[in-house]
């Protein structure tokens, strides 16, 4: 008689996945967890409590995203303890640029095989970069697929709910014609355009993930394994000390796109390009691409990771802060009146 099937032998451990549960994923989650939290994991949902008499008329703000073909370079260099920080990253600085505070993290990890080593590196960054956001992870899902992935590839996805008063909402309709841009300084590439940062590295240039770089003072794989800068602290400290008019995390579509997307109706902004040093590994990629000026600007950050619009007279104080914070701030830019064919953000 044939020996009957079982789950397990499709490749999905459900034993392993309750001991992966209890034994890394709630013991490293608990470390996040502020006051608020009201579960702990393995129930159905998380949750969080807010406490009414903290806010007068609160607005939730939600973000999701994931790491993208960044994965990849951590495949090949065979490093996944920076990843989760990236995860947790492009989710939480989408929140803080409209002046929320980050709250909670779920996460969505799908792969093919629950390897421990592998699996708990990821848990470690994302538990590293909640506790950076200062945000509570309180559940998340840990999809095992067989066959789906490769032997040894996984995918990675979050969510973050952030909270802000609705009087405090920053959401671009306070920039004015004069304000200036300051630009806050990437750790790197963060994690977007990396699918043509490796077409352009590894496809036509052919260089290798432990490569040294003289230029990068690192090999390659370290360079692009950068964790994407988490801006939380720094914004909140800004939105709640200064005049603070729009804010904008330059992530995929770069300074040109994302600064669009918070202008409002008759603004354009003028960056200047030489107003900041541009990290080598940019010009690595251009030169070795042979990639135009436009395809870079609407690509990669080129260095800065978050803009910030704030009148005139706040500059000065906010670079000053911005140093306090061990942060690199730049006066890059400022707001003009658009002309009917003026783009609204304009590399000069």
């Amino acid at each position: 008689m044939e020996e009957p099937l079982t789950y397990e032998d499709t490749g999905v451990s459900i034993d392993k996945a309750k001991r992966w549960v209890e034994e890394v994923i709630k013991p490293l989650a608990k470390t996040t967890h502020r006051s608020e939290v009201k579960s702990g994991i393995g129930g159905f949902g998380g949750m969080f409590g807010l406490r009414a008499d903290k806010y007068q008329n609160p607005v939730l703000v939600a973000t999701t995203d994931g790491v993208g073909t960044k994965l990849k370079v951590a495949f090949m260099v065979g490093k996944h303890d920076t990843v989760g920080i990236d995860l947790v990253a492009m989710c939480v600085n989408d929140l803080v640029v409209q002046g929320a505070e980050p709250l909670f993290f779920l996460d969505y990890f799908a792969l093919g095989e629950l390897e421990g080593e592998i699996a708990v590196s990821i848990m470690q960054g994302i538990v590293a970069g909640c506790k950076e956001a200062g945000c509570s992870l309180i559940g998340g899902e840990t999809a095992q697929m067989p066959s789906f992935y490769a032997a040894g590839e996984y995918d990675l996805a979050g969510f973050a709910v952030g909270i802000v008063e609705n009087d405090k909402i920053i959401d671009g309709s306070g920039i004015k014609v004069g304000n200036r841009v300051i630009g806050i300084a990437s750790s790197g590439l963060h994690s977007n355009g990396y699918s043509l940062a490796r077409k352009v590295l590894f496809d036509k240039l052919g260089l290798k993930v432990d490569q040294v770089m003289p230029e990068l003072g690192c090999t390659l794989g370290e360079e692009l394994l950068k964790p994407t800068k988490i801006y939380v602290r720094t914004a909140l400290n800004l939105v709640r000390d200064c005049e603070i008019t729009g804010v904008a995390h330059i992530t995929g579509g770069g300074i040109v796109e994302n600064l669009d997307r918070i202008l409002p109706k008759g603004c354009k902004a003028a960056i200047i390009k030489d107003s900041w040093e541009i990290p080598p590994i940019f010009k690595i990629i251009q030169d070795g691409g042979n990639l135009p000026p436009e395809e870079m600007w609407r690509t990669f950050n080129n260095g800065i990771g978050m803009a910030v619009v704030c009148p005139q007279s706040q500059v000065e104080d906010i670079i000053s802060r911005l140093t306090g914070l061990g942060e690199k701030g730049f006066l890059i830019g400022r707001i003009s009146r658009r002309q009917k064919g003026d783009g609204k953000v304009e590399i000069t």
